[in-house]
């Protein structure tokens, strides 16, 4: 018996059941993705939040900064202190007892422009070497010529200390003799906690407390020239040009403005005057906030400072 040989097929490779992980791949790789971007997002609000320095609650449940120390009159009433007053470096919040003695002794009046001052080389080159140890100044050249006024307002809106010492001079003779004249200003006025080694706060050895700072935060209230100066956004100035008033809070929410102050040391400072509506009477609220922290420590101060207001007060 014969058989018929059947050739045999093509060889067929086995099937294999579909491979579930390369489907994955593209869902894995979206979700990696969105994982990915909500990090960066979350990052993102995270840095915001603690860069925003008006995003923070500066004060506690009693009303008062967290940290550091504040004070603050409303209208004719008492004031009120938060605890643990303690000198502190105080920053260029110092610059109002050099601008409260520059114009006690020599008053401007109306749109006078008061004495002049000559910038020196010895100035100018005094304020090269401030510039490079991150002190605040404005640019001068040998033989410019600054009014009181300009000078004032070069003090007080850019926060001059190159000019804190042009004026101490021009009134005083000397830087020293001048400090002392701010020391002894303090203890007349009742501030027997508050000591000045400069004038213009940079020093870290020129301390006060908050109590103290409102003293003269009051006595500078009732004196319309200071109060015009302090409430100029911008001014000129014949070598720097334009200047501006690093008070960020000026004509917001009754705010008026006076004088900010920060370094490392002291941390944000303001001394603060607002018009304010108590039971629907018009009022002026004047306050000190010190040893404010934040991102930026001038605004940290600011915003502590409206907190402050806006717990005493509405809005006049």
């Amino acid at each position: 018996m014969t058989s018929t040989l059947v050739p045999p097929g093509p060889v067929r490779p086995p099937v294999r059941p579909p491979d579930r992980r390369a489907g994955l791949a593209p869902a894995l790789a979206a979700c990696v993705a969105v994982i990915v971007v909500a990090g960066m997002l979350a990052a993102v609000l995270v840095y915001r939040q603690a860069t925003d320095d008006s995003r923070r609650d500066y004060l506690g449940a009693r009303g008062w900064p967290v940290r550091g120390q504040a004070a603050i009159v409303v209208g004719d009433a008492s004031p009120r202190t938060s605890p643990g007053q303690q000198p502190v470096p105080i920053a260029s919040i110092a610059k109002v007892m050099t601008a409260y003695l520059v114009l006690r002794d020599h008053p401007l009046t109306g749109d006078a422009d008061g004495f002049t001052l000559r910038i020196s080389r010895a100035d100018v080159e005094r304020t090269a070497w401030q510039r490079t140890v991150d002190q605040s100044v404005v640019t001068v050249r040998a033989g410019e010529v600054l009014t009181e006024r300009q000078a004032l307002l070069a003090l007080l809106l850019p926060s001059a200390n190159n000019v804190a010492e042009f004026l101490a001079r021009r009134v005083a003779g000397r830087v020293d003799a001048f400090v002392a004249r701010m020391n002894d200003t303090a203890r007349r006025l009742g501030m027997r906690q508050t000591h000045y080694a400069d004038p213009s706060g940079f020093d870290s050895l020129t301390v006060s407390t908050a109590t103290d700072q409102l003293v003269l935060a009051r006595v500078v209230a009732r004196d319309a020239t200071f109060a015009a100066l302090v409430a100029t956004r911008t001014a000129r100035v014949p070598v720097a040009g334009t200047i501006r008033n690093t008070d960020a809070l000026l004509g917001r929410d009754g705010f008026v403005g006076t004088k900010t102050g920060s370094h490392d040391a002291a941390g944000g400072c303001f001394m603060f005057r607002a018009h304010r509506r108590v039971h629907g009477h018009r009022v002026d609220v004047v306050g000190v906030v010190l040893g404010q922290r934040g991102h930026d420590l001038v605004r940290a101060g600011l915003y502590a400072a409206r907190q402050l207001v806006a717990e005493v007060s509405a809005p006049g």
